[in-house]
């Protein structure tokens, strides 16, 4: 072979070398760019609703002002409407949505931001930063198999018994420190007693579920109790005072509402409704097992092998007693949050928490989503929002009688129980608590028992997994199906609102 033709071949493979790494490149220059256009339609999809929510906000401030409303109240309530969206679909972290309406008010309402800060820190959500606190301390000193050797030495070696203790353990508990606090703490209880049984899931099924559902609805109708019960009561007790107290006018006193004062409410339903718990949950769900015998005897030897109490467990009985004992005396003086605040601070100087465990353990953007909340809330009243959408429901019930007396009661309820099922009840109290309290204003309901009506309701999140921290927490162990949550809750929610409706119609009035 010619030099010419080595050196032609050389060249042509070359050529035909050059051709192909041209068209590799291409090739991967297009499956990047169908790469990276799949990546964002998967963003824009997964932000639908996000978007869609602007959308739906940009096209309501666009519309004129409904009739007797002002301007700023139009905007409150487009506000209200996007961020309830994004409660619901949550496309975006939840403390996104508080971010925006801290800016949507001073970039659309035009207020002055610092004006706007000092809505957000209130004595309402101190005490709900402090209780979240005090949460993570008291879930760090793992009492938990002690908790469940102190219920079966309670209740004896029978399922429904124990069941019943477990409600009644985790109800008292979750009256004080918060039902998600408890329900994580309970959670290992309820979880050793089935395992301690049987291995095998699929033979304890009912009996997880009779156990399990013990814990969260236990936590759940024990969030009524108390005002640290539930961040839902500490916004209700905000909006009483922020909406009826005059410091100048004496009358207005009966507006504040203290840690007694709601416990004289509420904590006779929540000790009525214990006993019903276990019933609906005998009569949905048939535990394999009659007796947890076996169980126990495992158990009893666990706790053996632990020793007794550390002084240090002592300790933190004592603080978390002292601060419950705040609570009851000295919040009118001090404030709620002011003693929970104080109770963190004994933990850490105590040395049973280190502040590390708190920054990691508590959410801090839970406390930004209910100041955030809480301050929109204050815009509502403010404005006359809360006021126009009041009269706009009465006069929408008035056809069907519901406009006042039990019939509104039993509407504000169902409301509530509706909208609590979809996002957090903080957030569901929030949102309709200005509108409620409003409507009694207009119609001539105590403001009180309309309150006590919507902050006990947003407990009775019962139907979704969703719905409260509690339901969250134990679906989390495996053993329930989210459509034993639709069996059982719905029972749950009925009678849950017959009791409510009862009280408020008899007792509550006594207190007036």
């Amino acid at each position: 072979m010619s030099t010419v033709s080595l050196v032609t071949d050389s060249l042509r493979a070359r050529d035909i070398s050059h051709d192909w790494s041209s068209k590799v490149r291409r090739q991967g220059y297009q499956r990047l760019a169908v790469l990276r256009q799949q990546v964002n339609l998967y963003y824009f999809w997964e932000k639908r609703w996000f978007f869609l929510a602007l959308i739906i906000g940009a096209a309501l401030l666009a519309l004129p002002e409904a009739e007797g409303m002002s301007r700023e109240a139009h905007i409150v309530l487009v506000m209200s409407v996007v961020a309830t969206i994004l409660f619901i679909t949550e496309p975006v972290p939840l403390p996104t949505v508080a971010l925006l309406i801290i800016v949507g008010q001073v970039v659309l309402l035009g207020l002055d931001s610092t004006k706007v800060a000092k809505t957000l820190m209130t004595d309402s959500v101190l005490f709900i930063m402090g209780s979240l606190m005090l949460a993570v301390a008291v879930v760090k000193q793992q009492l938990d198999k002690r908790i469940a050797w102190f219920i079966v030495r309670m209740t004896g070696t029978k399922t429904i018994n124990i069941c019943f203790g477990i409600s009644v353990v985790s109800g008292i508990l979750a009256s004080f420190v918060g039902e998600h606090t408890v329900a994580a703490m309970m959670l290992p209880v309820g979880i050793t007693l089935i395992t301690l049984t049987s291995t095998n899931p699929k033979k304890v099924a009912g009996l997880a579920a009779v156990l399990l559902f013990s814990i969260s609805y236990g936590c759940s109708v024990a969030g009524i109790g108390t005002p640290s019960g539930g961040a839902r009561n500490a916004i209700m007790i905000g909006y009483w005072k922020e909406f009826f107290f005059d410091p100048t006018n004496p009358e207005t006193q009966k507006f504040i509402v203290d840690y007694v004062r709601w416990m004289v409410y509420a904590y006779p339903m929540f000790l009525l409704q214990l006993p019903v718990v276990t019933a609906i949950l005998f009569f949905t769900f048939k535990p394999e097992y009659r007796t947890l015998g076996r169980a126990v005897a495992k158990l009893r030897v666990q706790v053996e092998g632990q020793g007794p109490l550390h002084p240090s467990d002592w300790v933190a009985i004592f603080i978390f007693f002292g601060v419950l004992m705040g609570w009851i005396f000295f919040s009118q003086d001090l404030g709620m949050g002011t003693v929970a605040i104080m109770g963190a601070a004994a933990f850490l100087v105590a040395g049973l928490v280190r502040w590390e465990d708190l920054n990691a353990g508590v959410n801090w953007g839970v406390v930004l989503l209910y100041a955030a909340a809480i301050s929109l809330g204050v815009e509502m009243k403010v404005t006359g929002a809360a006021e126009w959408v009041a009269v706009t429901f009465l006069s929408f019930m008035e056809p069907l009688g519901a406009n006042e007396g039990l019939g509104l009661w039993a509407a504000v309820s169902v409301l509530t129980t509706g909208v609590t099922n979809t996002m957090s009840n903080g957030a569901a109290v929030a949102v309709l608590g200005p509108i409620v309290l409003k409507m009694a204003s207009v119609s001539g309901e105590s403001p009180i028992i309309l309150g006590f009506i919507t902050a006990v309701s947003s407990a009775f999140a019962y139907l979704t997994v969703v719905g409260t921290p509690a339901c969250t927490i134990v679906y989390a162990s495996g053993y329930l199906k989210t459509t034993d949550f639709l069996k059982v809750g719905w029972r749950m929610a009925l009678v849950s609102t017959i009791i409510l409706l009862v009280a408020a119609d008899f007792y509550w009035p006594l207190l007036e």
